[in-house]
């Protein structure tokens, strides 16, 4: 079948753009203009999804079709059928959640990194995409006032943040007891206390859960009224520690007195740990951080950029002042990857190798 009629797996972008097919221009011409239309009426809808839309969604599924589907049709489809279906998240009059709505330019700056369809696992795979993660890393750190030398990892969301911030903290508070959990695991290991408030977030519990801490073995310690972690409630203990602090309280926004929590658990030698979803954002207001004073007092952070700065989904970002920490739990090995020597390998950051460039719409938002 004749290129310009299907998408099939034997007709690749290159060779489309090789042969000059004017089809491949067309598509993407059609995708953008149905993006411009969703756009421009998004504050003309209702901020949910009607059930007539609902109702329509099964023409998407149905059996596998036995050949490829003309991509124009396809297309069509999609954004009939799927735009109708979507939350108006992106508008201003969304106000469901702690959900950002994409500016202009981050969400061309996403079709631009698509049409590159960079592996940002490595320097050599992508040269512009590692080098804007130290970009931007270094603009974030300058932004939220943290230390300049911390390291950090740009995930999915701050869930994913959350993990690999606390897989840091993990290995360090066991290395200081002699343990490489990297090569022995945690069967056998010294016990690791983790402690969190009592409004603690879902998601931070889940992170813990996935590092083989344990939902149910981790030590609570009472909030106020406004949720907030009261530091003279925090026990005192030997033996590794991590301390789980919050900043943006879901229920009121409140943020948990964090320098205070930060005096008592280095006391114990504790590792900090903050989960600053969309609180921690408060650090680049002037009128704001006062809220979350002492947050650079912290061992590692965790948030993400798909809220107040406005990019696209998918846009997590780990900071652990210890760089070296980060490394040491992310790192991987193998003859076929050389040493890196000064240049960034995303992969040695962060949990996932093949991944898209984040770094790209951040960079966008940032210097905009």
């Amino acid at each position: 079948m004749p290129a310009k009629q299907i998408f099939s797996p034997d007709v690749s972008t290159d060779a489309a753009l090789a042969s000059n097919d004017p089809f491949f221009q067309e598509i993407l011409i059609e995708a953008a203009a149905s993006a411009c239309r969703y756009l421009q009426t998004i504050r003309e809808r209702h901020a949910g999804v009607p059930q007539e839309a609902l109702d329509r969604l099964p023409a998407l599924g149905g059996t596998l079709p036995a050949e490829g589907q003309d991509a124009k049709s396809v297309l069509k489809l999609l954004d009939e059928i799927g735009s109708p279906a979507t939350v108006a998240s992106t508008g201003g009059r969304f106000f469901g959640g702690v959900i950002g709505g994409a500016l202009p330019v981050t969400v061309a700056a996403h079709w631009l990194a698509d049409a590159w369809d960079q592996n940002a696992c490595l320097f050599d795979f992508s040269p512009v995409s590692a080098y804007l993660e130290d970009v931007v890393l270094g603009w974030l750190l300058n932004l939220l006032g943290l230390p300049p030398a911390s390291g950090g990892a740009f995930v999915t969301g701050t869930q994913m943040a959350d993990v690999t911030a606390l897989a840091a903290a993990r290995y360090s508070v066991l290395s200081k007891v002699d343990w490489d959990v990297e090569c022995e695991g945690l069967f056998a290991a010294p016990p690791v206390t983790v402690i969190v408030g009592e409004e603690v977030h879902a998601t931070m519990l889940k992170a813990l859960t996935l590092l083989g801490f344990g939902r149910s073995r981790v030590r609570i310690v009472p909030a106020d009224s406004q949720g907030r972690m009261k530091p003279s409630k925090i026990p005192q203990l030997r033996g590794p520690v991590i301390v789980c602090a919050q900043v943006g309280n879901v229920n009121t926004g409140a943020c948990d007195p964090v320098g205070e929590i930060c005096d008592v658990a280095h006391n114990m030698d504790a590792w900090v740990h903050i989960d600053g979803a969309f609180g921690l954002w408060a650090a680049a207001s002037p009128a704001r951080k006062y809220l979350v004073d002492g947050v650079a007092l912290a061992d590692s952070w965790a948030t993400d950029a798909h809220k107040w700065l406005n990019v696209p989904q998918d846009s997590g970002i780990a900071i652990v002042r210890d760089p070296e920490s980060l490394r040491r739990a992310m790192s991987i090995t193998a003859v076929y990857y050389p040493d890196p020597g000064p240049k960034r390998e995303p992969m040695q950051w962060g949990p996932e190798s093949s991944r898209r460039a984040r770094a790209v719409t951040r960079c966008l938002t940032t210097s905009c």
